[in-house]
């Protein structure tokens, strides 16, 4: 590996949690227990609600149930893509997710679906 990989981490957050904060903090450490693996193997794991979170906090949402959250979570990680070298996409049902992959193919960076199949990731 010559360069490392700006990764977005991408799967469920909100999805499937009805808004309630606790299983949308266990999902974001579902998706975060994927940033050691990553890092370890010389590349920067991202994840949007890593961004799209603080950026609601400044602008005055309660939370990502927030009305405000509609202009923020997904824009944020749009925005990312723009940024990133890869994606590794999570299983889980996510709409969100499945938008940054469909975005990631248009412009033609590797969408990863297993840790395993990310350059320098040992299995």
């Amino acid at each position: 590996m010559t360069k490392p990989l700006m990764i977005l981490i991408a799967g469920p957050y909100a999805s499937g949690t009805d808004g309630d904060p606790a299983l949308m903090r266990r999902n974001l450490a579902r998706l975060e227990e994927a940033a050691w693996p990553l890092f370890q193997a010389g590349h920067i794991p991202m994840i949007g609600e890593w961004v799209a979170l603080p950026v609601l906090t400044s602008a005055g949402a309660s939370g990502p149930t927030d009305p405000l959250a509609a202009d923020v979570m997904y824009p944020v990680a749009h925005r990312l893509l723009q940024h990133c070298d890869a994606v590794l996409r999570l299983p889980g049902e996510s709409r969100g997710a499945d938008q940054d992959v469909a975005i990631a193919r248009e412009r033609g960076l590797p969408v990863y679906t297993a840790l395993t199949e990310v350059p320098g990731v040992a299995a």
